[in-house]
């Protein structure tokens, strides 16, 4: 008989658990590491994955301030992240040229931060409360449902069984934001343990470089607190989140330029958010020798949020629930098979005074069912070959059935060279004002076709990739290319023949489509120096008006270099991280011009803590005139949401990193 240690065997049954309870699919390869410790300061790109996606772990999220979620995908080739407006300081995802409504996003493998909440979600997510996030390009697994497009982007928290102790985050920069991160956990025994993350945000300084009058990044603060518990037994891991946020936005004007009438108001901006979340997860192992499991997923969320824009009042109310029922097992060690139900119910009320043009708010009230089965099924030769096919049927309440393919193919004839391929279906059920208030941000008229349809686009996707060995380190490279193609989609119209400074949303009448190709490559220069370049050309056009033409504020291209050294002692951390961004168009169909950033950080290891000092956007690039017509506000022509580039000049800053863990 053979004695296990009772610490390796608790790992090994948590570490099942976690990968029975995530169902992230047979896209995922669960494999037994031992005695093994795996340390990265680049994104993961596993070679056993069927699905084309990277893995940020916090070895990558470290290398910069990383206060939120939209700050941590600066050293990302793959996604972009920019401002959405100059007003309430928003930022937003791009991912395959495409805006970050087509991509999913999830928290620990649930679908989450929809709707309502997409506008300032990036913002949302504190740093140091990430344990990982996961990337993955192209048609999705069915399993998590079907509104991904262009990929998924899943969000791993600390977890309670973790590491048992105390660590903290403070952060200052030099417009006088501060955070404050602080989060705890406790092993009550050793199955049951508990944990408090806690995140504080606070920016209150008027800042307006470009002397417009206008601040340049609004003031900011937001409260937010997560508790979470965890059970894990041989057969059973639960896992609850209770989370809650209150943020506030305030900018706009802090004086009168000289040009404005000083008879005219100060044009001001207002955010005010309230969210609350509930989700607790139940997976069962029912027989370990097939890996044959369920699971039960349940998610709550009620989003409520105040926009003020001038005289524009936009109020929303999104409530959300979600479940979902899994069944997988491995039928013999080449055949996986998965099954499941879900259930997402959206409730909106919302309420809409456009320009202050009505005695009161127009009120709203929407509803949304959707129940859905799934079935997805793996074959699996060994490390060599992988194919997944799945589908997926729902039935929504507004839009009734309809049906979600998806294809995952992975070839790796030898250990150098890794093929994949992917095709797939996604939808998408549009929410105009809801995903898009920051475009009221502007004098325009706007306006909202009563018939939008479900949006529905084809993704096709092929990657190649490289594990070359080459003077005693690996080489890495990847060539990428994905064609997405829309059959219906919403579009925003802006300035169009319709009518001169008007918003309208409205379906597609005419053809949408998106061309990434992307390559990258990452080498170890020597012990401890480790470089990421890569290269991205987008071509992305849809049809406004009748004319098929490039989408406004969508670059061409992006090249991206990044450098990171750790010291032999691993005791100093060295980063720094150069972007070209290309040009593209304006609304108007004139050009921008592309422009370079750098940002640098040094990290100064120590016993329980850790000193980081860097700085952002150290070329000091910035646009010139980020809002249009700053100096008449109240008029027509007054547009804050054409922002294409930093609208901030360089920034330093100063933060610690404490830890106290119990061994």
């Amino acid at each position: 008989m053979i004695m296990r240690k009772p610490h390796v065997c608790f790992l090994g049954v948590l570490f099942a658990s976690q990968q029975m309870l995530a169902q992230t699919d047979s896209i995922a390869d669960t494999r037994e590491l031992k005695a093994v410790v795996v340390k990265a300061t680049n994104g993961i790109k596993s070679r056993f994955r069927v699905d084309n996606a990277e893995i940020i772990g916090q070895g990558q999220l470290i290398r910069a301030a990383c206060c939120n979620l939209g700050e941590s995908f600066t050293a990302n080739p793959s996604v972009d992240v920019s401002y959405s407006d100059a007003a309430t300081g928003a930022k937003q995802i791009k991912l395959l040229g495409l805006s970050g409504t087509y991509v999913q996003m999830l928290t620990e493998n649930v679908p989450n931060l929809r709707g309502a909440a997409l506008p300032y979600s990036l913002g949302y997510v504190p740093g140091p409360w990430m344990q990982s996030i996961q990337v993955s390009k192209g048609a999705s697994s069915v399993k998590n449902g079907y509104e991904s497009t262009t990929g998924q982007i899943n969000i791993e928290f600390l977890k309670p069984q973790g590491t048992d102790g105390v660590r903290a985050n403070v952060y200052q920069d030099s417009e006088l934001k501060t955070e404050v991160n602080l989060d705890g956990s406790v092993h009550l025994n050793e199955r049951l343990s508990t944990a408090t993350l806690l995140h504080f945000e606070n920016r209150q300084m008027d800042h307006d470089g470009n002397g417009d009058g206008f601040m340049d990044m609004p003031k900011l603060r937001q409260y937010n607190v997560m508790h979470r518990w965890a059970y894990v037994s041989p057969r059973w891991i639960s896992q609850l989140m209770l989370r809650g946020l209150h943020d506030e936005r305030n900018g706009g004007q802090s004086r009168k330029h000289s040009a404005t009438s000083m008879s005219e108001p100060l044009y001001t901006t207002s955010v005010k958010t309230n969210r609350y979340e509930a989700q607790w997860k139940n997976g069962f192992t029912l027989n370990a020798d097939h890996n044959t499991s369920v699971a039960l997923m349940l998610h709550g969320s009620w989003h409520d949020a105040d926009n003020m824009f001038g005289r524009t009042e936009y109020d929303v109310t999104q409530k959300n629930g979600y479940a979902q029922l899994m069944f997988e097992t491995d039928i013999t060690e080449h055949h996986n098979l998965s099954v499941g139900a879900s259930l997402n119910h959206d409730y909106y009320d919302e309420r809409f005074n456009p320009l202050g043009t009505l005695a009161r708010a127009e009120s709203t009230v929407s509803k949304e069912t959707t129940p859905g089965v799934y079935a997805q099924y793996t074959y699996k030769l060994g490390e060599k070959l992988t194919v997944m096919p799945g589908v997926r049927w729902d039935h929504s309440s507004r839009y009734g059935s309809f049906v979600t393919p998806r294809l995952h193919v992975k070839y790796s004839p030898n250990s150098i060279v890794t093929l994949r391929t992917s095709v797939g279906k996604g939808y998408r059920s549009p929410h105009a004002l809801a995903e898009n208030v920051s475009l009221l941000a502007s004098g325009r008229e706007t306006f909202v076709s009563p018939d939008l349809k479900q949006e529905e686009a084809w993704n096709t996707g092929a990657s190649l990739g490289f594990n070359i060995p080459l003077f005693g380190r690996n080489l890495e490279l990847n060539a990428e290319y994905y064609y997405t193609d829309f059959v219906n989609q919403m579009i925003m119209n802006f300035d169009g023949a319709s009518g001169q400074h008007t918003l309208r949303f409205e379906n597609l009448d005419g053809k949408s489509y998106s061309h990434t190709f992307q390559v990258d490559a990452t080498y170890a220069l020597f012990s401890g120096m480790t470089a990421t370049a890569a290269f991205r050309l987008n071509d992305v056009k849809c049809t406004y008006d009748g004319s098929l033409r490039q989408k406004p504020l969508t670059s061409r291209y992006k090249g991206l270099l990044t450098l990171s050294y750790k010291t032999p002692l691993e005791l100093w951390q060295f980063d720094v991280t150069g972007q070209l961004n290309g040009g593209g168009e304006l609304y108007d169909q004139s050009s921008y011009p592309a422009y370079f950033q750098l940002q640098a950080q040094v990290t100064r290891e120590f016993h329980h803590f850790s000193l980081y000092v860097g700085g952002e956007n150290l070329t000091n690039y910035k646009i010139d005139d980020p809002i249009r017509h700053a100096h008449h506000p109240w008029s027509a022509a007054f547009d804050a949401t054409q922002v294409w580039g930093p609208v901030t000049g360089a920034m330093a800053y100063v933060g610690v990193r404490f830890k106290l863990e119990k061994l």
